[in-house]
Formats: structure tokens, sequence, C-alpha cells
């Protein structure tokens, strides 16, 4: 996995040390650590946290593609993909298949300066999780065969043609770094590489970045959760001791760049359907003193109604929907990028034009101390929620670690931050973009150059063909390795499991407004903050049907001011408190979710009751909103993956039911919607007998609803209209392939399944039990056989969606072009064998992976609210988990084949492929389907 950005500098209103302090609301928050480093250079450190019985395994390697050189491009990356497969003293594919089968979460990722490896795990894996990251760290070079990296090839490869080759406005990145940064600069390419040098990758080249990189002493070990510091140290000594040291990696010094010449560059993107402009400033390294100011500067630039960019870009010229501005500093140097994805048919000149104009306005009008304040404030916020997992924690104190040498920086970080001046964001505006060279980029439609700017050089970006029966990409995973095993001073055999944890469902209390609405809440105070919502029934499931999309306009133009505030009164208010508030429209529910500070909670949900009662139905906002959601619907024929499943939607439902049609409209049923018709949403649905409220966090059941206690006597009780109830079509697709043409398509989304049950359905919950060996994580058997035996994919999943309605089951997955009938084929097999094929060894394995995953499951704020909303919604009784893991305990094998036949069953499934028509029609015709032509909106295609 990439990650395609790097160590973003944050601030935090906390100190880190070595010990903790008794928390006031108004005192700074604590995280202990203890640090060591082993005799072999491994820099280890521990985080201890009672709150879940989970722990949290963090590995930093500091190697990133910053490391490779022209032509070996993408290797920090490929190689963390191929440190995965095996080592030398764990069975092959462990991580990928044991982990998720313990009840963990897996995962590594790549960026510029380094790569991470990841785990959170049932604690009672903790000793495994050890065994399994110490071998992949220390002893896995000699598993490597000549098959497995062909094979790995692939999969990487899939990824690039999934995340940049196949997606609108993928290939930026590319141009942006080779133009910005001179050839022989680290940061010159991508992280993902290039094909060309993934597919030339070597066994030599793999053992030569390992012996180079892969040392005990350039990493650094996190280990954060429920654990016992003292005997960790000791296991940690253990397993991580006898890794070799590895050479001495020098690091490198910062080179950040000064362009001679401001470079304009234009793109035709086969798969964008509306123009983007990207301008993009050299700036400066990580922890360098500036990164704070330029970070503030960016939102200054354009983050809020009142900045510069949004007023000139979006409200006064009415060129896009919004506007972006982002300061990414890296280890060795920095880019501050705007971004601008315009109204379809923009002229890019127009857009550039604006942005010049905004930074006059910004250099006229400057900015308050009120406006630095609400900055601040917003970083604090953002800080404590982006520590509130023990992963987030662990992966923090790690890269602080690796890149400052410093795992309690973040404490003086938070100082810098506090300590920015006005003068200082004047003078980095002065030093680093007023009248700076830059590079910039028009990606264009097919087929629309002249919305290019003027004057714009063609960017060179390298095209993969579509090629059939490709003789390299045929591949298998091949034989293990032949190899003498390295000795060790201990044994390193697999360790036994410690004691079993269950998951115990938080206390949840309720409680009841004199208006009647319910309230839940539970309390969790590891943090000071509090994450809230009101839920109301109906969202886009009361949408008129020939005006679908005005639950989704209503719920952004909410956000758009009140009575008593503008547009950008309002969000001045939100932002001072470090709060956000925001309202979204699903399927089945229209959603006001909050997040803030402990001590701003009744400020916080005073806002709130604002915003829900007290509606502005501001013109302006309307007609912006209206307009962003038209571009948003044309934006959205770029994209393969959303054509595929709003597409699949309306296949099972049909076109006269409203979950036939996207919550957020189609061209035509948008055109239909005027301001009134969210009025009358409004008026007939937005009511407390609809509503429930959730909330999550540092407050108790008395103070919660004290403060609601004003809610409950504001918001009158009025009449609520019947709602409609859709008839469910005939499933008459079974056994039909639709296909939907992108031409040029690099790969084939495929949907495969069915409209199965509602989640109030007795056999909701076993339905998802059954499909967990399926395709649930990447022990499923669509993982396994997909990308990890064949490659043909980056990743593979099936799940029954969740919903009053009835709801769909679907396997997923986006594979390379070449290899879609192949996919297709093995998924109809593994469908039409898996009753037969699922023994009482998948019995137990369902029961130990689903009893311990659900000690991850509810670890933070928000995944506590949507435990909340399972009680509200579908009537669960306040401990349903651990009465689901009783069912899960009492079934059998013949239920499992009972529930498979019944509800899995491959004769009743549909199927959707969305790729290029010129090489694949042909060939998904020999799955011995009938089959459909459609068009992107779904409708027959005729000769």
């Amino acid at each position: 996995m990439t990650l395609k950005h790097a160590l973003l500098p944050l601030s935090l209103a906390f100190t880190l040390g070595a010990t903790a302090q008794k928390k006031t609301p108004a005192a700074p928050f604590r995280i202990s650590y203890q640090s060591f480093t082993l005799s072999n250079g491994l820099k280890v450190i521990l985080h201890e946290d009672h709150s879940d019985p989970i722990v949290a395994v963090s590995t930093i390697v500091h190697v990133g593609s910053n490391r490779e050189k022209p032509g070996k491009t993408g290797f920090a990356h490929f190689f963390e993909h191929m440190s995965f497969n095996h080592s030398e003293n764990t069975p092959r594919g462990a991580n990928r298949k044991l982990i998720p089968e313990w009840g963990g979460n897996r995962n590594g990722g790549t960026w510029s300066d380094g790569t991470v490896y990841y785990e959170v795990i049932p604690k009672d894996a903790f000793e495994k999780i050890l065994w399994i990251d110490s071998d992949r760290l220390g002893f896995m070079i000699n598993t490597v065969t000549q098959d497995a990296l062909a094979k790995e090839i692939q999969v990487v490869k899939n990824e690039k043609r999934q995340n940049y080759d196949n997606v609108a406005y993928g290939n930026t990145q590319e141009v942006v770094l080779s133009n910005l940064y001179p050839e022989n600069h680290p940061y010159h390419w991508t992280v993902i590489g290039s094909l060309p040098d993934l597919q030339a990758a070597s066994l030599a080249d793999v053992k030569e970045f390992y012996d180079r990189y892969y040392g005990a002493a350039n990493a650094t070990l996190v280990i954060a959760g429920d654990i016992d510091p003292k005997k960790t140290r000791a296991r940690v000594e253990y397993w991580f001791g006898e890794i070799r040291r590895g050479p001495g990696v020098q690091p490198l010094k910062p080179q950040s760049v000064r362009l001679t010449e401001t470079k304009s560059l234009w793109f035709e993107d086969n798969f964008a359907k509306l123009p983007e402009y990207t301008m993009v400033f050299p700036t400066v390294e990580s922890y360098h003193k500036d990164v704070y100011a330029l970070n503030i500067l960016a939102q200054l630039l354009a983050g809020s109604k009142t900045a510069p960019l949004y007023q000139t870009v979006v409200s006064q010229r009415k060129l896009a929907p919004n506007v972006s501005a982002n300061n990414n500093a890296k280890e060795l140097a920095g880019e501050f990028s705007i971004r601008v994805r315009g109204n379809a048919d923009t002229k890019l000149d127009d857009v550039q034009a604006a942005i010049l104009e905004s930074f006059s306005r910004f250099e006229r009008s400057g900015f308050t101390d009120a406006d630095l304040a609400r900055i601040k404030a917003q970083l604090e916020t953002n800080l404590y929620a982006g520590l509130e997992s023990i992963l987030s924690k662990a992966q923090r104190l790690g890269r602080d670690n690796e890149f400052k040498g410093d795992p309690g920086y973040v404490s003086k970080e938070a100082q810098l931050i506090q300590a920015v001046r006005k003068e200082d964001v004047l003078r980095v505006y002065q030093q680093y973009i007023k009248g700076k060279n830059y590079i910039a980029t028009s990606f264009v439609p097919k087929g629309k150059r002249g919305l290019a700017v003027a004057g714009s050089s063609e960017a060179k970006v390298w095209t993969e063909p579509i090629v059939q029966g490709v003789a390299n990409e045929d591949v298998r995973p091949g034989e293990d390795a032949v190899f003498a095993k390295t000795k060790t001073k201990n044994d390193r055999s697999e360790p036994p499991f410690g004691p079993m944890p269950l998951f115990k469902m938080p206390p949840v209390w309720t409680g009841t407004l004199v208006n009647g609405i319910r309230v839940l809440g539970t309390q969790s105070s590891e943090l000071p903050m509090i994450n809230f919502e009101i839920v109301l029934r109906g969202g886009h499931s009361v949408d008129p049907l020939e005006k679908s999309g005005v639950a989704s306009l209503l719920s952004s133009l909410m956000m758009q001011g009140t009575v008593r505030k503008t547009p950008e009164e309002l969000e001045a208010a939100i932002d001072a408190l470090g709060a956000s508030i925001n309202i979204s429209a699903g399927n089945e529910e229209l959603r006001l979710r909050a997040s803030c500070l402990e001590r701003n909670y009744e400020a916080t949900l005073a806002l709130v009751q604002e915003i829900l009662l007290e509606p502005r139905w501001d013109r302006a906002e309307y007609d912006r909103l209206y307009k962003a959601m038209q571009t948003g619907i044309k934006g959205r024929e770029a994209n393969a993956t959303a054509i595929a499943a709003l597409n699949f939607n309306k296949l099972l439902y049909g076109p006269n039911h409203i979950l036939g049609q996207p919550a957020a409209g189609t061209a035509e049923t948008v055109a239909n919607i005027n301001l009134e018709d969210l009025r009358n949403y409004y008026q007939q649905w937005i009511t407390p007998r609809l509503a429930t409220v959730h909330l999550a966090g540092a407050v108790g059941q008395e103070r919660a609803l004290k403060a609601l206690a004003r809610l409950g006597a504001s918001w009158k009780v009025g009449i609520v209209p019947p709602m409609q109830a859709y008839e469910i079509p005939p499933q008459d697709g079974a056994g039909t392939l639709y296909f939907i043409d992108i031409p040029g398509a690099k790969q084939s989304v495929l949907y495969v399944g069915k409209l199965s049950v509602s989640a109030t359905d007795a056999d909701a919950v076993g339905i998802g039990y059954a499909n967990e060996v399926l395709g649930v994580n990447s022990s499923g058997r669509l993982t396994q056989v997909l990308r990890i035996g064949k490659g043909y994919t980056y990743g593979a999943s099936s799940q029954l969606a969740r919903s009053l309605e009835r709801a769909p089951f679907v396997a997923v997955t986006s594979v390379r072009a070449n290899a879609t009938l192949a996919s297709l084929q093995i998924i109809q097999e593994m469908l039409a064998q898996y009753g037969i094929s699922f023994t009482d060894k998948e019995v137990e394995l369902t029961r130990n992976k689903v009893l311990k995953g659900s000690t991850l499951d509810y670890e933070t704020l928000n995944a506590k609210l949507g435990l909340l909303g399972d009680i509200s919604k579908y009537g669960r009784s306040l401990r349903f988990v651990e009465e689901d893991q009783q069912r899960l305990v009492q079934m059998t094998l013949a239920d499992y084949q009972r529930i498979i036949s019944q509800h899995l069953n491959e004769k009743d499934m549909v199927y959707l492929v969305v790729g290029d028509k010129a090489t694949q029609l042909e060939e998904v015709k020999k799955l011995g389907k009938k089959v459909v032509q459609l068009d992107i909106y779904g409708n027959p295609v005729t000769f």
C-alpha cells in the first residue's frame, strides 16, 4: 500500500512524557511511554493502555522511495509487499492469512521517506505477533523465490492500475513530481514507481535492498495497548534481539528545490469528466520551523468560506464547487499545493486568474488574530481525534522517533504551533509563495485540450497498453524456497495463544427528552473528546422518486448558516470551538454528527440545535450547492467503481425503487429539484418523532441529558406523514452478466451478488458469519486466490450490506483487464462450491475469528456511535454483541450450510463487469452467461 502523504506536521495541546499526569478538563493530555534500544540498534517504544484487551504493533523502517535510483523506482513499496509473503520460521502467507483469522487487522504502507508495518490484535495473540513481525524483519530474505517475485509484481501493478492509471487525475502526482524535482532528486518519481521498472525487478534487486536497508538499527518498533511493559521488554529482547544490526544507513540531508521558471503542463485524461488545475510551490522539509506557519497559511488561503481562494474561485466567479490548499512537508523537502476541480467545461485559464487574484486579495486584506486563533483551535481538536486509537498513538510515537529522534516531539510541536504569529505567516507567504515560480498542471477530459491553460506544454505520461495473454502476467506463487535456516539462539517456533479475551459491550445508558426523543450514550474518558449525533429516520428513502437527491442537497444546505448566522459566521463559530459539525444523508437516515473537546460540549450542542431548528434557506448558497451537485454527478462518470456500485443497485432494486436511484441524485432527478422541495422535506421529515440522539466520549448521562433538555423543549413534535413503501421488483437477473464499457480501462471492476435480506431478518447475522471465510479481510478465500494465488488484483472482498430494506450481498474486486474472464470463472466456481467446501474446520475458524475480532471493533468514539446506532435503528438489545457471540458459539455446520444454500447460492447471482469493451466483451461471453450491454447510466445499449 502506498501512502501518498509523508509526515504531516501536526500540533497538539498536550505533552508526551515518561509518566502520566492526572487529568482535569483544562489540563494537558499526556501519553506515557518508555523507550529503549536493543544491542542490535533496534529502537523500541512501549505505551501502556488497558482501555481494551488489544495491542497495536507498528514497525517503521527508515527507507522510502527517496532511497531508490532511476530505473529502480517503486522498489521500497514493492519490497513492502514482498515482506508479507514468507519468512523462515512462519508458514507461507501467515501474515495475510493468520492474523485476520486470529481476529486482528494488519497492513503496511510506504511513502516517500519510510515504510511501516502494523497490526492490531486481541491481546491473546500478542506473542504470536512478535513472532511474525520479528521473523519478517530479520528472517525473510532466504524465502524469496522467482515465482513469488513474479506474482507480487503483478499485485503491485494492479495496485498502480487501480489507484493511479484507471482513475481520473491519477497521474497528476507523477507529472508534478517529475517536473518539480530534477532527475537526480529523490522525489523525482512517485512512490508506486513505473510499471516497466516494476516488471524488471529481479531477485538480486530484492536481496540487495534487504541487505542495505532492513537491519534492526534502521527501524523503530512501537508496542501500544494492554501490555505489561516489564514483561513486554523481555519478550521484545527474545524475539527481536537476534536480528542482524545491518549496515549503517546515513540520514539524507534536506534537499529543497528552487525553480528557475514556472512550468505549466496539460494532459488529456481518459477518465476525467471535469477539468482540474493544480499549482505547486516548493517549500521546506518536515520539522523545519516554517512548516507550522505554512500549514496555517494553507488554511487561511482556502480553509473557510471567508478565505480568499474560496471567495474568489467559488463564491464570486463560480468556477468550482470548492478549492483546497495543503502544505505537504516530507523528510527532504516540501510542497505547497492548491487544487481546483472546476465545473464542467470551465476554462482553467479562468481558474488560474482567480487564484492569482486571491493572492492579491490576501496581500491587501490579510487576516485577523481571531482567524489565527480559530485555526489553532481546530488543529487542537484534530490532533486529539488523530490519537484516538491505539494504532494512531503507536504510529505517531514511532514516526517522531524515527524521523526526529524524539518520540515526545509532539509536545514541542504543540508549542511551536501556538507560537506562530501573524508576521510568521506573512513572512512564509512572501518567502515561498508570492511571485515565486511553480509547477502547474491542467488535467482535462479527453478531447477538451482547449480547457487547459494557454501556453502549457503537453505532459509526458507512460500509458500501459491492454494486451490479452501476456506471458509475464500469467504467474503463480510457485513452490516454497529451499534454504538452510538461519541458526538462532532462541526457539523461533510458533508460540501458543494467551488467555482468550472476549468483547464486553460498554455500559449503555438511555434517556428520553420531553419531546419523546430517545437518547443513548456510552462514556469513555481516555481522551477529552465527545462525539454525538442526531439521527433522523428517512434520508434518501423519503426523497420523491423523480427528485432523488433532495435529502442530500438539504443536508448540505443546512450547514450554510442559520437564521442568526451567515454561512461565514456559522463556520467561524464552529471553528472557534475547535469542533466539527456535519450533516449527511444516507439511504435510510439523515445524520447530524458533531465532534468537540469535552469542555466545549454545551457550546457545540447549542450550535447543533441552532443549525437543526433555525435553517437559513440562503438562496445564493442553494444555487452554489445545486451547481456543485451537478458537478459531482458529472465527475462521478469518471469513476469506474462508482459506476459499478450505482448500476448494481439499479439492477437489483430497479428504476422504480428509491434505492435504485443514487442518494446524490442523477442529472435527470436533480434537474427536477428546487429550493421549495428542500423546504417541504424539512417540514415533513425533520421532526423529533423520527429522531434519536447518540453520544460517546467524555460525558456522563446526567450532564449529557441536562444539556439536551433545551433541545427537547424547543423542538416541537409535529405530524409525520406515512413513508412510502416500495415494492421489490422480481429478481430475474440471476444468471445474467451485464457489461458497461469504459474505453481504455486498464482494469475491470467486477460485482457479483444478489438482493439478500434486511438487517432485521433472523438470518442477517448468520449470513455475516457465513461470509467470513469467503470474503472478509485478507484471509478470505477471494483475496487468498485472486490476489495471493493469482496476482490478478490488489484486493477482493464480499459482504452483506445492512439496512432496514432488503440489502445486497455482493463480492467485489478490480482485476487487471486481461484477467477479467479468469477472475469471473474463479468467483463463479468459488461461490458454486462454497457450501460443499465449508466444513467443521471453517466453523471453528469463523468462531475464533469473529469472537476475537470483536475486541477491536468498538475502540473509537465513532465506532461506539455505530454500536448505539445499531441498537436504535434495528431494535437490538443493549447487550446484542454478547448475544450474537453466544449465537455464533451455538451455530453448527448444518446451520452454515443452510444459510449458504439459501442466501449465497451462485445460481441466484447477478454479474456486472465495468471495463474495456474492445478487449473484454468477447472474453466474458465465454463464461456462459447471458450478456447484456448497458451504458454508464444503466440503460440497455441497442445496436
